[in-house]
């Protein structure tokens, strides 16, 4: 996209008055660079950014969730290394997971929006023309060669400003800190921007370096794929773009798709620049493109793909105008079911992790009451654990997890894990959940069990009939209700 003049207020999501620095065009070549651009006001029609929301009800819903998660949940998850468990895992539970270290920052950021794909496909262009930045002193470099070296974060603030992602890792209220872990190389290329605009209000986009094929990953300096997939498991949705002029589908994109595995769902395909090529070529290349995911993406249905042209000029003449508008419109309206139900989402992903946090625990307890049950005064400790380890099924371990309240087996994790895990932590190190309880904070496991059949569901019952977020009794709140969502196994 190459630089051209601005037209003054052309960004209407800005809050206040937002004048962009003209180079003295002259009333003609205004009108000029008008006729080219693309009218935007569907935008904030689709997106509702004009919409006040309720602010004080989403924060004390907030409130309320971090402090179930706080209060019934965490200290399950420190007293069983939970953070531990998930370092070993590999495809034991794939999807969005929490940080290594849940913050608040985590549990109360906005939903992530990622952008990934090859090089030069318009992943920048694309959030400047939702963003409405063109020709801003900040809006992101966009050019043919390949010009985004850093992973940008762009979210809201008060004011305009960059942050250095030193200062990101540093503050524990944001989201980002688990990054310093990939390095001091990473972290000075992780870049953010802060401005006050009505969508980051509401949703915060990361801006990825593109996809090189043929490039070695060590000459980036840091781990790329391993800050890809922390950025893939914290993602609400994901957008992989492409260009239909340079359909590059080789090792690293193959890579990049294995790491997407078991986040479908989150995964939308779009077909940028559409407008560059005819209806004939362009319906030539749609095939091409599935023809070279399929091996990629092994579910039963296919990914939404989304064939238009984002960014803010308008379409090229003789191509199908109608139908890159329609598909525009389509993909804003899927991204603000992504806003609206960013906290409903919320909810159901802290209680998944709940779930999975009391299956843990459950399983470590019944290691340790397996040792002691196999333990005599001349075992040796080592050898007698470490065949309850290799060989978990022979112990019946997880089969005895099943015939448990609310477990299913494909909550199970991977049993492999388990052997890294007391690789490093020792058995003995671990209580068993019946010694886990005190007078005054009662025991984990029942406190647990209630945010999961109890609290968390009335939380989300209560946001949906739109009363305040208090906790109350099942039969007040109908927490029974089964509320679609994707984050949730009904």
């Amino acid at each position: 996209m190459g630089r051209r003049g601005s037209l003054g207020k052309i960004s209407s999501g800005f809050e206040g008055s937002f004048n962009v620095c003209a180079f003295g065009f002259s009333a003609e070549e205004e009108a000029v660079l008008e006729s080219i651009l693309r009218d935007r006001s569907h935008i904030e029609e689709t997106l509702r950014l004009a919409a006040d929301e309720k602010a004080g009800d989403y924060a004390a819903a907030l409130q309320r969730l971090r402090k179930i998660y706080h209060n019934s949940i965490r200290p399950m998850e420190q007293a069983y290394k939970y953070n531990e468990l998930r370092q070993h895992e590999i495809s034991a539970y794939p999807g969005r997971t929490l940080g290594d270290s849940a913050t608040d920052g985590e549990i109360t950021s906005k939903p992530m929006v990622l952008f990934l794909g090859p090089w030069s496909v318009g992943k920048s262009s694309m959030i400047n023309y939702l963003l409405g930045l063109l020709d801003t002193p900040y809006q992101l470099y966009t050019g043919a060669e390949p010009t985004t070296s850093e992973f940008t974060v762009i979210m809201h603030g008060e004011k305009i400003r960059t942050v250095e992602g030193i200062v990101m890792a540093a503050d524990s209220s944001r989201s980002f800190s688990p990054l310093e872990k990939f390095g001091q190389n990473f972290l000075e290329k992780l870049v953010g921007i802060e401005m006050p605009h009505k969508l980051l209000e509401r949703v915060t986009f990361v801006d990825t370096p593109g996809i090189i094929e043929n490039r070695k990953q060590q000459e980036r300096g840091y781990p790329f794929n391993d800050v890809c997939q922390w950025f893939i498991d914290r993602a609400d949705l994901i957008f992989v773009v492409f260009d239909p002029t340079k359909l590059d589908v080789g090792l690293e994109l193959e890579m990049l798709f294995r790491q997407l595995k078991g986040r479908e769902s989150q995964i939308r395909i779009i077909l940028n620049k559409a407008d560059s090529l005819a209806t004939q070529d362009l319906m030539r290349v749609y095939g091409a493109l599935f023809w070279s995911l399929a091996p990629l993406i092994n579910v039963t249905e296919p990914p939404r793909v989304y064939v238009s042209s984002f960014w803010p000029y308008d379409y090229a003449l003789d191509t199908s105008r109608d139908l890159f508008k329609r598909e525009e419109i389509s993909l804003l309206e899927d991204l603000n079911q992504v806003i609206e139900n960013r906290l409903e989402n919320k909810i159901a992903f802290i209680r998944q992790h709940g779930i999975r946090v009391r299956i843990h625990a459950l399983l470590v307890d019944r290691y340790v009451q397996t040792f002691k049950e196999k333990m005599s005064f001349f075992s040796d400790p080592e050898l007698v654990f470490k065949e309850i380890v290799e060989d978990p099924d022979k112990f019946y371990i997880f089969k005895s997890i099943l015939a448990k309240t609310n477990v299913s087996k494909f909550d199970l994790p991977n049993r492999d894990a388990y052997r890294d895990f007391f690789g490093i932590n020792p058995v003995s190190s671990f209580k068993q959940l019946s010694a886990q309880c005190s007078y005054i904070g009662g025991c984990l496991l029942e406190k647990i069990e209630r945010a999961i059949t109890h609290e968390l569901p009335s939380l989300l019952s209560s946001i949906n009939s739109g009363k305040n977020p208090t906790l109350s009794s099942c039969e007040a709140t109908g927490c029974g209700e089964k509320p679609k969502n994707r984050y949730r196994r009904n």
